[in-house]
C-alpha cells in the first residue's frame, strides 16, 4: 500500500521516467502532450486498450508495466467518461480510484499529466485539485495501534506531481482543499481513536491544538460549568470518573463587528447508555458517539487552514456516559443552564442533554447569526435515511435550502425532516418542563423538538449524523470506519453563503 504524503504542481510536460498517469475520455480523446507521449508506444494505445477492454469509461483504469517504446516503469490511463459532465463528487472519486491503483502497485512517485478534453481555465484547475483531494482522502488509514509489519507489507509514501497548464492557479485551489482535507482527516482520526485513549480531557486537548492555526480555544472545566449551572451536561457526566469538558473554538476571519456563525457538537466520547444500558452487541461502536464534536473540530481546522473570511465559533460538549453508582437515573429531574427542568426517562437519551447546555451557552455567550448542531443522536434516523444522508431539522427555510444546496455540491447530502409544535406533546410531562425522550415513534423528530427548546429564538438547525459519521461503508474516498462527514458540507455552506 501507499499513502499520499505530498502533492505538487508543475508546467505541462510529458513524464520521462517512473510512473506516469494520463487521462482519457470515453471517446479516447486526449490532450496534445498526452497524444504525443502515447504515440511513442510501439504497440499503440488503441490496440492495447482494445485488447484490455479499456474504453475510457469513468473510473476505469488501464495499467501497463514497462510499456514498450517509453522509458517509463509504469503507465496508468485513468478513464474520465465525459469530463464535462463530471461533478465534484466524481472528481473526488476518480482521485480515490487512482490512489487505490497506485497504492496497490506500491508506487512511491507518480506524475499525472492532466490534460482532459474540454476542460480549461478554472474548470480544469478545480478538477485537478479535487482529483488530488480525492486521492488524499482515500489514502487515509487508521493503523496507529497495529504492530509493525514486515518491510514488504509496510505502506510506502506516495508523492504525486500534477502537470497542468495553469499550475500556479491550481496550486492556490489545492492549498484550500488541502486544509479542508486535513479537517476531514482530523475528524476521522478523532472518531477512530479508542475510548480508553480519547476521553473528554484528551479530546479537549486536541481542540486546543488548533491554536497553532490561529484559532482561539477556551476549555471549560467541571468547576466552571458548575458555576454556569449546566445541570443537564453535568448530569450525564456524573457517572464517569473522567471529568467533562466544554471546548470553545473561535475563528476570527471576518469583520470584528460581525456576529459569528455557530457550530455545536455532541461529544459523548463513549456511550454505554448509562443505567439504561445498551445491549452488548455493537456497543464498541459507541466510541463514535462524539462524531458531531469531531466534525465541528474538523470544520474549525478547515476554516482556519484556508483562512476563511468569516467569524465562526465551534462549541463541543465532551462527556462520557457510564453506569456508575453515582450515575444519573431514570426518574431524575435535571435543571439545565437555561433553567428548564428535564425529567430523565432514559439515560441513553443523553446527547440531547449535553447539547441543551452547549446550545444555551452558545446563544447566550456569542449571540450568533445561527446555530447548527451536529450529533449522532438517534437510531431512528438510520431507519429513516440509512447511511446515505444526515437528517436535517429546522424551522428556518433559508438555512434548510442553503444546507441542502451545500450537501449536493459537496457530496455530503442532507434530507429535511419535519419539526412541528404538534410533536411537543410527545415530550411533555406532568413532572417537569420536558422529558428527555418521546418514546419509539418519531424518535428523531422528538429529539429535534427537544433541542429547539434551547435555541432561545436564534435560527437553529439540528443535523442528526448517526448514520453518516461512522459505519457507512467503504467509498472511493474512504476505506475506513469513520467518515469525517460534516466537515466538507459545512465548509461549503460557509464558503458559498457567508464569506465576504
Amino acid at each position: 500500500m501507499a499513502q499520499l504524503t505530498k502533492v505538487s504542481f508543475a508546467k505541462v510536460s510529458a513524464p520521462e521516467k517512473g510512473t506516469a498517469v494520463v487521462l482519457a475520455t470515453d471517446e479516447m480523446a486526449m490532450g496534445a502532450t498526452t497524444s504525443e507521449l502515447l504515440g511513442r508506444l510501439s504497440s499503440g494505445l488503441e490496440k492495447i486498450a482494445a485488447i484490455g477492454g479499456f474504453t475510457g469509461k469513468k473510473g476505469s483504469i488501464l495499467e501497463l508495466i514497462a510499456p514498450a517504446g517509453l522509458e517509463l516503469d509504469r503507465l496508468v490511463v485513468l478513464g474520465l467518461g465525459k469530463p464535462q459532465e463530471l461533478n465534484e463528487e466524481d472528481w473526488l472519486g476518480l482521485g480515490g480510484k487512482l490512489q487505490a491503483a497506485l497504492a496497490k502497485a506500491k508506487v512511491e512517485t507518480a506524475s499525472l499529466l492532466f490534460e482532459a478534453a474540454g476542460l480549461e481555465g478554472e474548470t480544469g484547475t478545480s478538477a485537478a485539485a479535487k482529483l488530488a483531494m480525492g486521492a488524499k482522502l482515500a489514502s487515509y488509514t487508521f493503523d496507529t495501534y497495529k504492530s509493525a509489519k514486515p518491510d514488504d507489507d509496510k505502506p510506502t509514501a506516495l508523492k504525486l506531481e500534477i502537470s497542468i497548464e495553469d499550475h500556479k492557479a491550481t496550486r492556490k485551489v489545492w492549498d484550500d482543499l488541502d486544509g479542508i482535507s486535513d479537517g476531514v482527516l482530523l475528524a476521522r482520526e478523532l472518531v477512530n481513536e479508542p475510548p480508553n485513549v480519547l476521553g473528554p480531557v484528551e479530546f479537549a486537548a486536541k481542540a486546543k491544538e488548533l491554536e497553532k492555526l490561529g484559532v482561539e480555544v477556551e476549555i471549560l472545566t467541571e468547576k466552571e460549568m458548575t458555576k454556569l449551572k449546566m445541570g443537564a451536561l453535568l448530569g450525564v457526566a456524573q457517572g464517569s470518573v473522567r471529568p467533562p469538558r466544554l471546548a470553545v473554538m473561535k475563528w476570527n476571519g471576518g469583520k470584528k463587528s460581525d456576529a459569528p456563525l455557530a457550530f455545536v457538537g455532541k461529544g459523548v466520547v463513549f456511550d454505554t447508555g448509562g443505567i439504561s444500558i445498551k445491549p452488548a452487541g455493537g456497543m464498541e461502536d459507541m466510541k463514535g458517539d462524539m462524531g458531531g464534536a469531531a466534525a465541528v473540530t474538523g470544520l474549525m481546522h478547515a476554516l482556519a487552514a484556508r483562512k476563511a473570511r468569516v467569524n465562526a465559533v465551534g462549541v463541543i460538549g465532551l462527556v462520557e456516559n457510564m453506569p456508575d453508582g453515582n450515575a444519573y437515573r431514570p426518574g431524575d429531574i435535571l435543571t439545565a443552564m437555561s433553567g428548564t427542568t428535564i425529567e430523565v426517562l432514559n439515560t441513553d437519551a443523553e446527547g440531547r442533554l449535553v447539547l441543551a447546555d452547549a446550545l444555551w451557552y452558545t446563544q447566550e455567550k456569542f449571540t450568533p447569526v445561527f446555530m447548527i448542531d451536529l450529533a449522532t443522536l438517534t437510531g431512528a434516523v438510520l431507519v429513516a435515511l440509512g447511511h446515505l444522508m444526515a437528517g436535517m431539522f429546522t424551522e428556518d427555510d433559508e438555512l434548510a435550502e442553503r444546507l441542502t444546496a451545500a450537501g449536493k455540491s459537496s457530496g455530503e447530502p442532507v434530507w429535511r425532516l419535519p419539526v412541528s409544535k404538534d410533536y411537543d406533546k410527545l415530550i411533555d410531562t406532568p413532572n417537569a418542563d420536558v422529558k428527555n425522550t418521546g418514546g419509539r415513534t418519531a424518535g428523531s423528530i422528538t429529539a429535534a423538538q427537544f433541542l429547539l427548546r434551547f435555541s432561545n429564538g436564534v435560527p437553529h438547525v439540528h443535523l442528526d449524523v448517526a448514520g453518516t459519521a461512522f459505519g457507512a461503508g467503504k467509498t472511493d474516498i474512504n476505506t475506513g470506519w469513520a467518515s469525517g462527514y460534516g466537515v466538507r458540507l459545512l465548509d461549503r455552506f460557509v464558503a458559498d453563503f457567508y464569506e465576504s
